[in-house]
This record gives structure tokens, sequence and C-alpha cells, in this order.
């Protein structure tokens, strides 16, 4: 069922977003939601062409101009100073998108030191320099404000081609998922999105290895494989405004997780199923069930905006 973004502009008209890898892909596609729905932008890129091409949607369309920065998700130091150049424009900020990231792939008893540092340096690093350099920023600033963390749905299911890229997906969703109990006290909703097989040129990451990452353990793709594992996602995949607009939607709704694809209703359920079947069968005894319950107390006056401490957990 599409998405209509102009339906959420009462709640989001004028707030001010920040979407870093902003220009192609997910990125892009959030982008344009989000101007639907009148909010005002700063996006990230890094290339000019895509720069280029993005602006020219904005003006077609008639809309303000977004602030481009140009970034490295990996710079701490440019991360920090593009955060104060968007309140320096803006006079405050309200929304984080997390989405600049790689998809490179191999067996993982291959890898090397440089596949792990740089994967996990720009999937994983990257969240958590947006996160130091704008959740100071998005504090100080009022009415609706909100956190989405991209990540995938490598970060439910993982599969022999994608052991690191999997392991920074299960991070961020990790990672979001405490968030989220951290920020509702704040009144800032946190959401991770972990969307499928999207339109996008994400398969063609392995050609944009940065040299300081150049030993790589992964053999490199044969000719011709990159491309046809690409031709899948501009022949298969979600339009990525579609993304962009349930992005959107989940934000309006706090929803906590936004999965944008149907299709893997029957992957969660072998899943959870899984998970389910490894529980030893036998009883608790009654002083780890009396802590387990304070936990399950502790997360849910959490998520109803209490700010739990830690001896609140024994």
């Amino acid at each position: 069922m599409r998405v209509d973004p102009a339906q959420y502009r009462e709640e989001w008209q004028g707030r001010v977003a920040f979407i870093t890898g902003a220009v192609t892909g997910i990125g892009l596609g959030t982008a344009q939601a989000f101007a639907d729905a009148g909010m005002r932008l700063a996006l990230s890129y890094r290339n000019e062409d895509d720069r280029a091409q993005t602006e020219k949607w904005f003006a077609d369309k008639g809309y303000e101009a977004p602030l481009f920065c140009k970034l490295d998700v990996t710079d701490r130091e440019g991360f920090a100073e593009v955060a104060q150049q968007v309140v320096d424009h803006f006079g405050e900020v309200h929304v984080l998108v997390n989405n600049a990231g790689v998809s490179v792939f191999g067996p993982t008893d291959e890898a090397s030191y440089d596949d792990y540092d740089w994967i996990m340096g720009v999937n994983f690093g990257g969240v958590v320099n947006g996160l130091q350099s704008f959740l100071p920023r998005i504090k100080a600033s009022e009415g609706r404000r909100h956190v989405v963390n991209v990540a995938s749905m490598a970060a439910f299911l993982p599969g022999p081609q994608a052991g690191i890229y999997t392991a920074s997906k299960f991070a961020v969703r990790g990672l979001t998922d405490s968030l989220r109990y951290n920020l509702a006290p704040h009144g800032i909703g946190c959401s991770l999105c972990c969307p499928a097989l999207t339109r996008t040129n994400a398969w063609a990451s392995a050609h944009k290895r940065p040299e300081q990452f150049s030993e790589a353990g992964f053999a490199p793709p044969k000719e011709g494989e990159l491309e046809q594992f690409g031709s899948a996602f501009e022949q298969f995949g979600m339009d990525p405004y579609e993304v962009g607009a349930k992005i959107l939607r989940g934000m309006n709704q706090l929803d906590g997780l936004i999965l944008t694809h149907p299709e893997h209703g029957v992957d969660l359920t072998e899943e959870f199923a899984r998970q389910i079947a490894a529980l030893p069968l036998e009883e608790c005894p009654p002083g780890r069930a009396h802590i387990e319950n304070l936990r399950r107390k502790a997360t849910k006056d959490a998520e109803a905006g209490l700010k739990v401490a830690m001896d609140d957990l024994t």
C-alpha cells in the first residue's frame, strides 16, 4: 500500500532533518519523502554529480534547497563540524537519519583486518559518529524529534557471504533498540529501519574501497559477478522513495522497528521458532526469575519515558 508523505505535513512541516548518504538510494528516497512532508533538509554526500542531480530534483519541485554537506561518515571531526553547520544554518535540528553504509561480501573466514575495519567503521562507526555529533543538538531543540538508524534485514537474517556486513547491522540493531529507551525520557523518538532488496547501487560498494583499507582478504569478484548481483537490485528492488515514505510513517507512529518489505515473514517465523526451541526445558530458580522480572519492568518503564537506574535492575 502506497504511503503518501503529504499526509504527515501537520506533524513534520518545517522540522529540520539531517540524512547521511542522502543523494543516492535509500538516503535520497528518504530525503524526497521528507521534502514532500514539508521538512527542511541537510544532506550529506560524497559525489558531486549525485549532489547536482539531487539539487536539480529539489529545484524542479520548487522546494527549498537543502543544505548540502560533504562528509565521510568515518571522519569524527568532520561529522562534528557538519552538525554545527546544520545548527548554524537552520537554528536547530530535529531529525537524524543515519543511512550511509557499504555492502561488501565475502566468506568471513577469509576476511582481513582491513575488511573488518572498513565495513564496521562505516556501517557501525558512522552511526556512532552521527549520534555523538547530533544527539546533543537534537536534545537542545524543541518539538517533534526523532532518530532513525537504517540497518538492513541482515540485522535479523545472517548469510554465508555477509558475515562482517551482518555483524555491523546486528550492532546497529542492538544499539538502536537500547538507545530508544534512553531517548524516551527526552521526548525523542528512535527507530531501527531494516530494509531489504531496494533499487540502489549499494552492490557497487566494493568498487569504492578506500586506499587505507586496501588489504582485502576477500578474493576480487569475478568479471560481471557484481553487475549480475546488481541487476537483481535494479529489476526487483523496492523504489527507494517507498522506503523513505515508510520511514516517515514509522517516525510518525513512533514505531521502534520499521520493516519496509513484506516478504520476510517466513524467515522471522522460522528464526523465532529456532530461538524458542533452543530454550532448555527446565524450571528457572526464583532468584533469577525475580531479576528477569525487574528487567522486564525496567524496559517497560523506560519505553514509557521513565529514567531507569542500575539499582532498578536488582
